[in-house]
C-alpha cells in the first residue's frame, strides 16, 4: 500500500531537488537546515566567497510555488543584510499526476514545477 507523504517529506523532496541545482550551479554548502519552517534551508557560498541564504518552499500543485509572503521576506532580507549574505528564494510545486485532488505518494511518479532559483534584493527600499 503506498504511503501519502507528510509536510516534511514533501520539504525533503523539494529540498534535495534545489540542493542539486545548487552543486550544478558551483555553490559549495556551509550549513543544512531541513526542519520545516526554520529558515534558512540551505547556507552556501560561492567561488568568491560571498554567502548565500537560500529560502526552499514546497508547495502542493495547482498553489503557485513562486509566490512567497512578502512581509516575512522583508524581515528574512533584514537577517541577511545583517549577515552581508545575499538571499536565493527556490518554488517548488510537488502534484500527483492523476489529479490535483490526489496525494502524492512515497515511490511514485508525481509532477514538479520548478522555475529555477530567484535572487531577492536585500536593499532597502
Amino acid at each position: 500500500m503506498s504511503k501519502p507523504l507528510n509536510q516534511q517529506e514533501l520539504h525533503n523532496l523539494a529540498m534535495n531537488h534545489v540542493g542539486k541545482d545548487l552543486e550544478t550551479r558551483g555553490f559549495e554548502f556551509i550549513a543544512i537546515n531541513s526542519k520545516l519552517k526554520k529558515h534558512p534551508q540551505f547556507v552556501c557560498i560561492d567561488k568568491n566567497k560571498q554567502y548565500y541564504f537560500v529560502i526552499v518552499r514546497a508547495v502542493i500543485l495547482p498553489e503557485n510555488p513562486n509566490n512567497y509572503d512578502i512581509l516575512w521576506m522583508e524581515s528574512f532580507k533584514e537577517h541577511a543584510r545583517e549577515n552581508d549574505a545575499k538571499v536565493l528564494y527556490a518554488g517548488v510545486g510537488v502534484g500527483n499526476p492523476d489529479g490535483d485532488h490526489l496525494p502524492i505518494y512515497l515511490n511514485e511518479e508525481y509532477l514538479i514545477e520548478y522555475n529555477g532559483i530567484q535572487v531577492l534584493e536585500t536593499n532597502l527600499n
